[in-house]
């Protein structure tokens, strides 16, 4: 089962590279909320779509969002890809693909865990869906674009 623009997003719990518990929950009625998925730290095509979102950063806290990237590495592994790559936002670990499973994050090739942005608005509404393995930046664009039209 997957979620769908349109639908509520799924309430979810995860230790961030901090190791704080950090919930969807704790944005609602605050803040729209960016959630990437991603594949793993510290790879090329990770790198890339985490720089993007680094570099446009303050624009998402200026329209009113906070940008979340999960992916099943550990809080460890998030910390030093945060430290090594100067991320400004939260990382939070799915090892076991739960939350991956909750919101029905397709594999990529039928292996690689997917690549998936999701735009949640300040109600908790999925608001857009961008789903691409390849193209890294456009999720950045993507999100921008829709949070434009949120406001």
């Amino acid at each position: 089962m997957s979620v769908k623009v349109g639908d509520r997003a799924p309430d979810f719990t995860l230790s961030s590279q901090s190791g704080e518990k950090v919930s969807l929950k704790d944005f609602l009625g605050k803040k729209a909320v960016v959630v990437y998925f991603y594949p793993k730290d510290d790879t090329p095509g990770c790198t890339a779509e985490s720089c993007a979102f680094r570099d446009s950063y303050e624009v998402f806290k200026e329209m009113g969002a906070e940008v979340i990237g999960i992916s099943g590495d550990s809080p460890d592994s998030h910390k030093s890809f945060a430290s090594k790559y100067n991320l400004p936002f939260i990382l939070l670990s799915d090892t076991n693909n739960q939350v991956r499973k909750l919101f029905g994050v397709p594999a990529t090739l039928f292996v690689l865990p997917g690549r998936v942005t999701y735009i949640i608005d300040k109600e908790g509404i999925i608001r857009q869906i961008f789903d691409s393995a390849f193209d890294f930046k456009a999720h950045v664009n993507e999100a921008l674009k829709t949070l434009q039209g949120v406001k």
